[in-house]
Parts: structure tokens; sequence; C-alpha cells
């Protein structure tokens, strides 16, 4: 907005100089507007060439004023540029270095490898439902804008680069999601963040499925494909409906009273080592446990009350957020 307020006055004061340049030659010389106009615009533009008419005292007077309003002019345009090119400059290396510091503290972060449809998409899913810190490397300068509108704390660079994915601090981070947009961008993008980090839990994409088992063995945990998600939910809403319009509920709207969450058991809590039934977890939290993954992997859907809750077991209730709340500062003190 300054900058729009800079040119609009540089523009009135131009067009106010010639006003009155144009309305004194012609006032003081008496000559023609074409003549006027002309005189004025050379003599503001200080060319050098001469003058179309001899001038009498009076005029070369009204001519040294011109010029110095021009000169004036020239001046505070050129300095309104230098301004608006520094500041604009200033500004952007400060943002960048703002963002650069942020990305330094954080420790456990999601980084997500491109922002196109897929990445955008799965940056607004995670944020909506469980915000976390997140990192997004995306080489587009096209894109930029939008994750600046996005709020998103972003590298703009190849996320295949060394450089950036340490920069995106890949050594400290807990998951990466490579969501570029071929399947060889991402193949060689998991091997480059496995070497980086032997621990971190990497997603891919894929969109062929010759190229599922190449990305297992590059190093990734997990490859999904959209396409084949999103055709598998489309046909489960034809065929089961109510049941995802139930899962949609529980994990999409935050707003709505039902939600869906999965805990895991500290080794501190105090419902470690107790049965469900002796647990009280209906009683207190008015909570359904529907599933608990067991540290092996084991999936106990629909646990009996004897279930035994162990450290490191993963429980997976459905309920109202602040009964799930209440839970998990049960589950993790």
């Amino acid at each position: 907005m300054e900058g729009l307020k800079q040119v609009v006055i540089s523009v009135i004061l131009l067009m106010l100089i010639i006003t009155v340049g144009i309305g004194g030659f012609m006032t003081i010389e008496g000559w023609g507007i074409t003549d006027a106009a002309y005189m004025t615009l050379i003599t503001i533009t200080t060319v050098g060439f001469g003058e179309i008419h001899p001038l009498s005292p009076v005029g070369r007077h009204f001519t040294m004023v011109i010029i110095v309003l021009g000169t004036s002019f020239f001046i505070y345009v050129g300095g309104s540029v230098v301004q608006f090119m520094v500041e604009g400059q200033i500004q952007t290396l400060m943002g960048r270095r703002k963002l650069d510091k942020k990305i330094t503290r954080l420790r456990d972060h999601h980084i997500i490898c491109g922002y196109g449809r897929i990445g955008r998409v799965l940056y607004h899913q995670l944020m909506a439902t469980n915000p976390m810190d997140i990192v997004v490397i995306e080489k587009s300068p096209e894109l930029v804008p939008h994750m600046e509108a996005d709020g998103a704390l972003y590298i703009s660079g190849d996320a295949a680069l060394e450089e950036n994915l340490i920069r995106a601090g890949i050594k400290k981070a807990s998951c990466l999601v490579a969501a570029l947009a071929t399947d060889t961008d991402n193949v060689f993008l998991v091997l480059t963040a496995r070497q980086l980090n032997p621990e971190i839990f990497i997603m891919a994409r894929c969109c062929y499925k010759e190229s599922r088992s190449k990305l297992i063995t590059a190093g990734a945990n997990m490859v999904e494909s959209p396409y084949d998600m999103g055709a598998a939910n489309m046909a489960l809403k034809l065929i089961r409906p109510t049941v995802t319009n139930f899962l949609e509920l529980a994990l999409q709207d935050r707003n709505k009273d039902i939600q869906m969450e999965e805990i895991v058991i500290h080794d501190d809590s105090e419902l470690v080592n107790v049965m469900l039934r002796d647990s009280g977890i209906r009683q207190r939290f008015d909570l359904i446990i529907i599933a608990i993954k067991t540290r092996e992997g084991t999936m106990l859907f629909n646990p009996s009350f004897e279930t035994v809750l162990k450290p490191g077991d993963t429980v997976i209730a459905v309920g109202k957020g602040t009964s799930l709340t209440g839970l998990q500062a049960a589950l993790q003190p």
C-alpha cells in the first residue's frame, strides 16, 4: 500500500508541474499549447534542447523555476524507487531469517516435500485435525505466495537436495512426507532422507504400483497412492455411506462433538498394567475404546474388559474432544 501511495503522489506531482509549466509559458510568452507543452517537457527533463522561441526576462525566471521543480521531482521519484527496492529486499531478508530461526528451533516436527495439490491438502488436514510443527519444501516459485498465505514454515528449493533437507531440520524431524510430482523424484528423495536420518518415519506418495517396491527398498516406511485411496473412498461411500459419514465426522470435522483419537500409553501412566474393567475409562471419561494396538503391532478390535493396558500400547477411542483430552492426560501424564 505504501508503494502504491508513492506512485499516486508521483503521478499527481508530475501532472501538476506540467500543467503549471504549460499555463505559465502560454500566459507569460503568449505561446500556443503545443509550443508551451514542448518547452515544459524539455525543461523538466533537462534534455538540453534550445529554446524554441526567444524568452523574455520573466520567461527565463519562470523557466528556472520549472527546472528546479523538475529536478526536485526526479530526485523524489528516484529516492522513492531506491527506498522501495531496499526496503523490499530488507523485508524479504528479515522474513527469511525469521523463518529460518523458527525452523532451527523445531524438534520432532514433520516435513512435507512438495506443495502441489496433494501436499497442500495434506498440510491443511494435518493443521486442522492436530496442529503441529510442519516445514514445507517446495521448489516452484509460483507456490511461494500460497505457502505464505497459509502461514506455513517453508523452504523454497529442491527437496531432493541435502542442503534443503538439512535446512528443514531433517536430523531432528520425526516424519517426512515425500509428495513430489513423480515417483522417480520421490525415490531419490527417500534415499537422500533415509541417509540423513536413519530413524525418521517416511511416508511416500506413488502414482504407479510398480514404484511401490522401489520406494520401500529406498527406505520408505509407508507408501500410499492418492488415486487408489480416492477410488477406494468413493467405492466405500457408495457401498457403506453411513460408515463413511461417521468416519468423516469423527476424523475430519473437529467442531463436532464426536471425535476419534489414538493415544500411546506412557510408562508413568496411572493406568499401566490395569485391566479395562478396573480402569474406569468408560465411567470417568464417557468414552468408547474401539481398539488397542499392542507395542508388537497386534491390533485388538473391541478389546474385552480383561484386556490389560500396557506401556507402549496405543489406545484408539471415540468420544467428545474434552473427554479425549482427559484420557490423554491420564495415559500420558
